[in-house]
């Protein structure tokens, strides 16, 4: 009976350990100057192009989103939080009253596609 060599690396199904090295401060700075879009989201609806066709000045159109509901924030079209219109000296802005984890973001991907794609 011949005795078989294994070659190469040895394959236990966990992945080595990674060293994380500090972040610069220079390179820190120089991320946190990346512009970003924030966008929020009112409410969505579909329509055939014969009816979008149609709206002129003074038209309506009813969003599924329900008065009252909270808006989506999307940041680089990512969905981040969710929150409520406010008023700030004449000009609108928004109160996050929900965030989507980090972990949640990465884990579900096609939740926010789906979000932005589906009305």
């Amino acid at each position: 009976m011949t005795e078989q060599k294994h070659v190469g690396p040895e394959f236990t199904g966990v992945p080595e350990p990674q060293l994380v090295t500090p972040l610069d401060p220079k390179e820190l700075d120089s991320v946190l100057q990346v512009p970003v879009t924030l966008s929020l989201e009112v409410g969505r609806t579909r329509m055939a192009i014969r009816e979008l066709l149609k709206l002129n000045v003074g038209s309506v159109i009813e969003f599924e989103r329900f008065a009252g509901e909270a808006l989506d924030a999307y940041v680089n079209g990512t969905l981040i939080a969710h929150g409520e219109v406010v008023v700030i000296n004449d000009k609108i802005g928004i109160r996050f009253t929900d965030s989507v984890s980090p972990a949640e973001r990465v884990r579900n991907p096609q939740a926010t596609e789906a979000a932005q794609e589906t009305p």
